[in-house]
């Protein structure tokens, strides 16, 4: 099993794991010979929200090489916090070291995986240093690898693209001393509500014209004789802190289409780069909060 990269795009790969950090201690990241996979899937999250995520290879990394005898696939458990750490260090942002070149590879010490980054640099008196940061892993089994599914979801109800979550975080950041539920609607012309509503006090915030991007199911709906009426809104209650920490991906954000499977679950696919040509696509399961009518 051999696995060695130079990170590119530091900036990016930092963006992304800090986006999935909050969610839990320990994330699975797999990585095959064109793409690389973090998963959140852990039951004991609160909320129950799960990540999916899918990243071109060469849209972080180059040099890419990978060799393993699972299909040239390496997958393995990692914790969030000491990856986020690394990154942050190895970025343009770091003042002590303007960083030149990072490489990420697979490492066994003291009996124990790593993955390993050597961040080569130079200091502001103009000297070289390189820098090792060692992060234990542990490499998965294929038949554990095997049992990863994703959540099973019906046909979504509605598509629509969200404002820039920077913005909507804003707003659902005050609304989190008020109350633990949030109810997301939104309709096929543009409409999208975000409210809550407890026996002390109702808070409702509306965008219009919000873009509805269209799938083939759909477009096959409008042909119909009978088609579903457009201005119906769908409506999905979820977990405040479970949105709350969906929204911290707004750091790597450009479009966020939602998806509300009504009285069900919310799917939300954050776009690495514009939609067309994507570097990657971070999709979230928020699970419906069933409410005292039993939906």
């Amino acid at each position: 099993m051999r696995f060695r990269a130079t990170v590119e795009n530091v900036t990016t790969f930092f963006r992304v794991i800090q986006s999935v950090e909050k969610l839990q201690k320990k994330c699975i990241i797999k990585f095959t010979e064109t793409t690389m996979h973090i998963i959140c899937n852990n039951d004991a999250n609160e909320g129950g929200i799960q990540v999916w995520s899918q990243i071109k290879v060469d849209s972080l990394f180059t040099n890419y090489h990978i060799q393993s005898n699972s299909n040239n696939e390496i997958t393995m458990a990692i914790f969030s916090e000491p990856l986020l750490a690394t990154l942050k260090s190895a970025s343009a942002s770091n003042s002590a070291i303007e960083t030149e070149e990072v490489i990420m590879k697979l490492a066994k010490k003291n009996d124990h995986a790593m993955l390993s980054f050597e961040i080569s640099g130079i200091t502001r008196s103009g000297r070289k240093v390189r820098v090792a940061h060692d992060v234990k892993i542990e490499v998965m089994k294929p038949t554990d690898v095997a049992r990863l599914s994703e959540p099973l979801c019906p046909e979504p109800d509605v598509h629509i693209l969200l404002p820039p979550l920077q913005k909507l975080r804003t707003i659902v950041d005050r609304l989190r001393s008020m109350s633990d539920v949030l109810a997301i609607r939104a309709n096929n012309t543009g409409k999208l509500q975000v409210a809550i509503d407890t026996e002390s006090v109702k808070v409702e915030t509306e965008w219009k014209n919000c873009t509805n991007p269209k799938t083939q199911d759909e477009e096959l709906d409008e042909l119909a004789t009978d088609p579903p009426d457009p201005d119906k809104m769908f409506t999905v209650l979820v977990s405040l802190r479970s949105f709350l920490k969906f929204l911290n991906s707004y750091v790597v954000s450009t479009t966020t289409i939602a998806c509300v499977c009504q009285h069900h679950c919310m799917i939300l696919y954050v776009y690495i780069g514009d939609v067309a040509d994507a570097g990657g696509v971070l999709t979230f399961y928020i699970p419906a909060i069933i409410d005292d009518e039993g939906r």
